[in-house]
């Protein structure tokens, strides 16, 4: 596989982990390296200490490669085909965002590096979660598509991310995930 594109994967993943954006077996990261491959993480990953057999190599068609592939990789191809410019996803449960997400409709970041990258954005309300996974590789790039942003917060559910550039990918969850723990902490009342 691609060893240089695996190392970066890597990298991140332990970086998000590190910060609690990805959980022990919680998240999804990959890569397009083809416009009809990408590399996605396996669904017994482990985020915080992944190598090369942490990954799989998928087509958009499906093959015997998908049955051990992470759970989000339909998701994950989804994106790639409808959002050309999509070069790395990722998926997350940041704890403070998914919280937010709970009370709220927007996020609008009142610290300086959130309000510059986002000055707002609309949380996505998936309705009934009894059939989320089977709506949610339509939904989930049609959103993105039509509110025209490159991140997608899910009410309950977390974060879906694309970026040209891994460390971009990294940077908008972690800004985004940092933007919702000062609002929470900026709501608190003093005694």
């Amino acid at each position: 596989m691609e060893e240089k594109t695996i190392d970066k994967l890597c990298r991140v993943s332990l970086s998000l982990f590190r910060q609690n954006i990805f959980g022990v077996f919680h998240g999804s990261i990959s890569a397009r390296v083809e416009l009809s491959k990408f590399i996605v993480n396996k669904k017994e990953a482990i985020f915080d200490a992944m190598d090369e057999e942490d990954f799989t190599l998928l087509r958009h068609t499906r093959d015997y490669r998908w049955k051990e592939a992470s759970l989000d990789s339909e998701i994950h191809s989804s994106i790639y085909q409808n959002i050309p410019n999509a070069k790395f996803v990722a998926y997350a449960m940041p704890p403070f965002t998914t919280a937010y997400s709970l009370e709220n409709d927007y996020v609008s970041p009142r610290d300086y590096f959130g309000k510059r990258l986002y000055p707002s954005l609309q949380i996505y309300d998936p309705k009934d979660a009894d059939d989320w996974y089977e709506r949610a590789d339509v939904e989930i790039p049609r959103a993105m598509i039509e509110r025209g942003s490159d991140i997608l917060i899910i009410r309950g559910y977390g974060v879906y991310a694309h970026a040209r550039e891994i460390n971009d990918l990294a940077k908008k969850i972690a800004i985004v995930e940092n933007s919702c723990k000062i609002l929470t902490h900026a709501s608190f009342k003093a005694f």
